[in-house]
């Protein structure tokens, strides 16, 4: 909390749970400074917590004077330190994280300091959901048997977690099969208005995922950040950030008949996509905010990564007060938001004058259609009565299918002979935070399930079905609204609690299904409930994955195929031979508002979040070991001590140029963290496969590369390693493939790499736009580190890893505007000089020299991507922990 309150701010506050201490922003009013009454909402939550925290170190008086004279049409772009509340974690990046902790202790130990410095200093909660695989599927068995392989394949990386559990203070953990990080977060670890030491505060958090902003659907300020900076957060660091242009997005109507809020976020996506909100934030206001429930929100601002901003929020207002209430939150915390966001001028009501934006777009809701998304991007929308269409074109454009006729290949499976060709849609799948936190699409799911198995129709046998919701509270209200025996029936039975297709883990599909696709290259479909649908992210046997509501990922379950228009062609029979059309099952409006009406209840929620921190017994069971100190295991291939605070000295060397540099990858447009962070199986042939083998471990116990997150050397074996990947050093290849430049030998990445640090060889990567756009996967930098890339030069970044290869002392450099790669004509063979020296500034210009291989040279001018002072000197000390354990070795 603050040390001073040089601007009389502080005030009392009396509530039902007592009285509170808070920081008016209503002093600034009344004492002039600034324009608070016309802040956006979002602007207001960053302005209360630099008043707040004023200590004339960290924060200054001037930073609030900066946000409190926040411009609309002009963000003066200056430095802002916000101290969020708290942080969120789900497994395969807390893992990670909790390692690194473990290892500042051991690097402090050799520091000659105190570990018990490093303790996450505020609150910190880590969700293990991301650990579950769909392995069977369409039984009454699938959840209790992906249940025991979780437990069964990770172990030892829940062993760690639960030493992890006791050694740290403020550091809690939720149990497997409890449910998606971000939907526990949204029904129970939120709390709005957050209390410590008598002060009461907005809720607010940085979470190692990029969808962590489904929080601002509750009106709480909260964005995804790599490992890096949620675990310098933990340890006392502010983020540290520009100030941000905030782009208005007005709302009216409400959604027509038929219409789901899947359908509203995928043209918000799409809209936001065309205006380009990257680094910024989207705030919704206007009349169709009093027609939205709280669920869809959540729906809209789960998806910011998507749009590409860095928060899509939603103030508080009385649906975030009645969303509280029926999620199971006790009277005194909803009195508290009330009271609170009342006395800061930050509740919105109907007549709330309207705030200033940078810019501003608007929808009227009731214009929305049924659509997709896809095949490989969620800003892709297509409308269902434009899906065939597409898809033929799709076929051609997108994965080069030439011949109109579609490729067709026999298969025998389960008893059943069909015939798989392109388009058949291998994957149906209701899954992810971004619509099992949403009763409405969930109950209209088990709804269209109830009518379509009424009329006999059936899931066609080569769909792998499945059923992931993000909270046990799901399939409280599906059973209690009769609905469970149907989608059981359809084949979509309970697998697992837990991030499933959405992140990769769809298991593998049935042995002859795979192999027909493989054999025939047919262009098989995935549809799914999800967020992310990145070329290679679903499965490697899907090329085609499409992001739907879950009502239509039944009716796709039941069609079998994306080659139908469902406006105008049936799904199939029913009993007497009559055609079903979608029409014909979807629920109305009505149907779905009644299910909701009786089947959910504040109870569930406070009965299943109240045992929410105890686990199974095989949870329970697990012994984790004690002591400050972790105890590191050379044999361990889940958990090993990372190399970047091993011999580290306890000064920083001055910043330098990179000279003699080569490039080891070189790659286009558009390439995610999906391509460059190891995710998903790993090949029994490629070096991590190969690590684990020379380790004892066979290829069917490999588990996935999430799992093993917590190993560098598998870690560092499998970046770039994606089967997507196209580096344009090895043309003709996919994969982790490059060209060792000095032989031209086509030779694994990892393989390359060592020979260049053998060589003493620095190394860069090339890139085109939006490079390192998805997820906040800290490995995609951690990785490229350790692979020795000193610098990236791309034509453009995507936020989250930008910050994180800075958070991780490589240089990202972006082209100017107009420039290029091929502008220049680089073609990834030259040596790179980058003239740097320890004055280096943010956003400086930078001169390279690429120097062909017969002598040939191309002078070019960079802008250092390295935004603001503070990321100065994280790059000069390697990275933004090595910072913070310098800082805490010396204090």
């Amino acid at each position: 909390m603050a040390s001073g309150n040089p601007f009389g701010a502080e005030g009392q506050l009396t509530a039902a749970g007592g009285e509170f201490k808070y920081y008016r922003l209503q002093k600034l009013i009344d004492d002039g400074i600034g324009n608070i009454e016309s802040l956006p909402y979002s602007i207001r939550v960053l302005l209360e917590s630099c008043l707040r925290n004023v200590d004339g170190f960290v924060v200054n008086e001037s930073d609030v004077h900066n946000l409190a004279n926040w411009s609309a049409e002009s963000p003066n772009p200056v430095e802002i330190p916000f101290k969020p509340g708290r942080v969120v974690l789900q497994d395969f990046t807390g893992v990670p994280a909790v390692v690194d902790l473990a290892a500042l202790r051991s690097a402090m130990v050799r520091l000659g300091g105190d570990p018990q410095k490093i303790n996450p200093l505020v609150r910190c909660d880590l969700v293990i959901d991301h650990s579950v695989q769909v392995d069977e599927f369409a039984t009454k068995l699938s959840l209790q048997h992906n249940v025991e392989k979780e437990f069964e394949r990770n172990q030892e990386r829940y062993q760690f977690l639960r030493w992890g559990q006791q050694a740290f203070d403020n550091f809690g953990v939720v149990p497997p099969a409890t449910g998606i990080v971000h939907q526990v977060n949204l029904e129970y670890l939120a709390k709005a208005v957050l209390t410590k030491d008598g002060v009461a505060y907005p809720d607010s958090l940085v979470g190692t995922d990029s969808h962590t902003t489904m929080i601002n659907g509750l009106g709480v300020v909260g964005w995804g950040v790599g490992g890096i900076e949620a675990e310098a957060v933990m340890l006392g660091q502010p983020i540290y950030m520009l100030t941000p242009e905030v782009v208005g997005f007005r709302l009216e109507g409400k959604l027509p008949e038929g219409a789901t809020a899947t359908d509203l976020v995928l043209r918000i996506v799409q809209m936001l996509r065309e205006h380009g909100v990257v680094g910024k934030f989207v705030e919704f206001y206007g009349p169709g905010l009093s027609n939205m429930s709280l669920a869809d929100r959540a729906t809209i601002a789960n998806m910011a990564p998507e749009y590409g901003a860095t928060i899509g929020f939603f103030p508080v207002d009385d649906e975030t007060l009645n969303y509280m209430r029926r999620t199971g939150r006790t009277d005194a915390e909803v009195d508290l938001v009330e009271r609170y966001y009342k006395e800061q001028g930050m509740f919105r009501t109907e007549s709330s004058p309207e705030p200033s934006f940078t810019s501003k777009l608007s929808l009227d809701i009731s214009t929305i259609e049924v659509s997709l998304a896809g095949p490989k991007r969620p800003q892709d929308r297509i409308a269902l009565t434009d899906m065939k269409s597409h898809w033929h074109s799709d076929l051609s454009s997108t994965f080069g299918k030439q011949d109109p006729s579609p490729t067709h290949a026999p298969v025998n499976y389960a008893g059943q002979d069909f015939e798989l060709k392109d388009g058949s849609v291998v994957i149906a799948a209701i899954t992810s935070c971004t619509n099992t936190s949403n009763p409405s699409v969930m109950l209209g799911a088990g709804l269209l399930a109830k009518k379509a198995a009424e009329k006999g129709l059936t899931r066609k046998p080569w769909v792998k079905t499945s059923l992931a919701p993000g909270s046990r509270v799901v399939t409280d209200y599906l059973e209690k609204a009769g609905v469970t025996p149907y989608l059981d029936e359809l084949g979509f039975n309970l697998v697992g609690y837990g991030c499933t297709t959405c992140i990769g883990n769809s298991g593998p599909l049935p042995a002859p299904i795979s192999k027909a696709i493989n054999d025939n290259d047919i262009v098989a479909a995935a549809v799914l409930s999800g967020n992310r649908n990145f070329e290679g992210r679903i499965s490697p046997d899907v090329r085609a994955n499409y992001l739907a509501s879950p009502p239509l990922v039944v009716a796709y379950a039941l069609a079998g195929t994306t080659d139908i228009d469902l406006s105008t062609e049936p799904l199939g029979q029913d009993k007497d031979g009559n055609d079903v059309f979608l029409k014909d099952i979807w629920p109305s409006q009505a149907e779905v508002n009644a299910a909701l009406e009786s089947s959910i209840n504040p109870e569930m929620f406070r009965d299943e979040y109240g045992k929410a921190t105890q686990g199974s017994p095989e949870w329970q069971a697990i012994d984790g070991g004690d002591g400050d100190i972790f105890e590191w295991d050379e044999k361990s291939t889940y958990v090993q001590e990372p190399p970047f605070f091993v011999d580290m000295p306890a000064e920083p060397a001055p910043i330098s140029s990179i000279t003699g540099a080569r490039v080891l990858v070189s790659v286009g447009d558009s390439v995610t963290t999906d391509h460059i962070s190891p995710a998903g199986a790993i090949k029994a042939d490629s070096p991590a496969g190969k690590y684990l083998q020379e380790n004892g471990v066979t290829p069917a116990e490999f588990n996935s590369y999430g799992s093993r997150r917590g190993n560098d050397r598998v870690m560092t074996r499998g970046t770039f390693a994606n089967i997507r990947l196209s580096n344009l050093l090895a043309p003709g290849t996919s994969g982790g493939v490059t060209t060792y430049l000095p032989t031209g030998e086509q030779t694994s990445i990892y393989e390359a790499s060592l020979q260049y640090k053998d060589a003493g060889t620095p190394l860069v990567v090339l890139a085109g736009g939006d490079y390192g756009m998805g997820s906040s996967r800290d490995w995609a930098a951690k990785g490229t580190f350790l692979l020795g890339v000193k610098a990236v030069i791309a034509t453009s970044f995507e936020r989250i890893h930008r910050s994180n290869l800075v958070g991780m002392g490589v240089l990202p450099l972006q082209f100017r505007e107009g420039e290029s790669r091929e502008e220049l004509g680089l073609d990834g063979t030259e040596t790179y000089d980058i003239e740097l020296d320890d004055n280096l500034k943010p956003g400086q210009a930078i001169r390279v020299t690429a120097t062909k291989e017969d002598g040939t040279q191309v002078l070019f001018t960079v802008q250092c991507r390295v935004d603001t002072p503070v990321e100065v000197e994280y790059y000069r000390n390697g990275g933004i922990l090595h910072k913070v354990l310098r800082d805490l070795a010396k204090a």
